[in-house]
């Protein structure tokens, strides 16, 4: 089975909560499979970190909704201040098969917030890659 995720890139605002959905992105991609933060989240801090290349990333427009999504990673940037990246748990507040928004309490969680060395330091003792 696939995990699915959405990378948002978001700029960093004053009152802007990192915990919490930005209003305004400015990039998004899908990523079909391996979304799980032990290695999406660990290929994304590295690449911030040491530009290494993350592949199988689709751009989609902005306004595009999955059903089927599991994370939602937002990167926050902005000139001279440090990146930040979040990752939310998708509580599936949509439904793929009608195209609607299934009303309840159906929140996301926010399950982690911080620069990308500390997704590093998560995440990455998940997984059998040293270093």
């Amino acid at each position: 089975m696939s995990t699915r995720a959405q990378v948002r890139f978001a700029t960093r605002e004053d009152g802007v909560s990192f915990s919490e959905h930005p209003d305004k992105i400015h990039a998004q991609f899908y990523v079909h499979s391996d979304g799980c933060p032990s290695f999406l989240g660990v290929e994304i801090a590295k690449s911030l970190l040491d530009s290494t290349k993350v592949d199988s990333w689709e751009i989609e427009y902005l306004d595009t909704k999955h059903g089927d999504l599991e994370y939602i990673y937002y990167i926050w940037q902005t000139p001279s201040k440090t990146t930040w990246i979040s990752i939310f748990k998708v509580n599936h507040p949509f439904c793929a098969m009608c195209d609607q928004e299934v009303k309840g309490d159906n929140v996301d969680e926010c399950i982690f917030v911080g620069e990308p060395q500390k997704l590093l330091e998560k995440y990455k003792l998940n997984t059998n890659e040293k270093g």
